[in-house]
């Protein structure tokens, strides 16, 4: 759906260099209201301006944006950010209203080190996340002394460990949970492992024999997680649905609830499920008939 969104793509360094140079004065956030350029314009009067991650998040606010949001009475502003740091950053400093990039396990952690106090609004989606590999066909292909790549931060190497854990590549310390490290491997069972920054693993398939990669990173690399992963994580009692996030006090901005509503909306869940055939799955329950 790129051809329905017209958003500023902001990668990390263009990002960073924006906030300390001009502050994004142009967001008109509720927490900075001489942004907007106007300071009798009240909060739930100007666009909301929401950070997300390309795909599918930003793929999912276009949707919204373009099809929903003009009835609600919702001005949305999609501003993407191709990292897991600034949205959060950027959403406690007001440079953004909301964020809509990561899951539960994540920003717990996030919160915990860095003294943000983001809060979930509403589930949308999962990203399954899953092993991929060019060179083998099966997990029963990948052998001692291969080299698998895994995410670098906390909880989604955590994640990823689990999911080699519960296929039998490796044995993990019992009880350590999502916030398993390289160091609770107990049985590397003859593996190398190379941990990489979420976005860079997919880059990287072709310079190891397998990779875990997210579902969203997946997918911008044109890879087709139902369909291209030796094994993908089931989505039933996850715990890592993707959801739209404020600053802890904002959760009732008018149009904030708005957009709220329009994420977990029919339409939202039936573009999700004709668009991504499984890859991305809705977070939240089909409308009651």
């Amino acid at each position: 759906m790129r051809n329905l969104r017209k958003n500023t793509k902001l990668t990390a360094a263009a990002a960073a260099t924006a906030a300390l140079a001009l502050g994004l004065t142009a967001c008109g956030t509720s927490s900075d209201p001489a942004a907007a350029g106007s300071g009798s314009r009240s909060a739930e009067s100007r666009p909301l301006v929401v950070a997300a991650s390309p795909t599918p998040h930003a793929d999912i606010l276009g949707f919204v944006k373009e099809k929903l949001a003009a009835k609600a009475g919702l001005e949305l502003e999609v501003r993407e950010f191709t990292d897991y740091v600034l949205p959060n950053t950027a959403t406690q400093s007001g440079q953004v209203d909301a964020n809509f990039f990561q899951h539960k396990p994540y920003l717990d952690d996030f919160n915990e080190k860095n003294g943000t106090t983001i809060v979930p609004v509403v589930d949308v989606h999962l990203e399954p996340l899953g092993l991929y590999s060019k060179k083998a066909a099966s997990v029963k292909d990948i052998k001692p002394g291969q080299t698998v790549a895994v995410p670098n931060d906390t909880t989604n190497e955590g994640r990823a460990l689990q999911l080699l854990a519960g296929h039998g590549l490796i044995t993990l310390k019992p009880g350590v949970g999502t916030g398993a490290t390289l160091s609770d491997i107990t049985d590397r069972k003859g593996l190398e492992f190379r941990e990489l920054e979420a976005a860079t693993v997919p880059r990287a398939l072709d310079d190891v024999d397998a990779a875990v990669i997210n579902g969203n990173y997946a997918i911008e690399a044109d890879l087709k997680p139902a369909r291209d992963a030796l094994v993908l994580e089931k989505a039933e009692g996850n715990p890592y649905a993707n959801f739209l996030a404020v600053k802890k006090g904002n959760e009732q901005d008018e149009r904030v609830v708005k957009l709220a509503r329009l994420l977990n909306s029919p339409e939202v869940r039936q573009y999700i499920e004709d668009t991504y055939s499984g890859s991305v799955v809705p977070a939240f329950g089909a409308p009651a008939k």
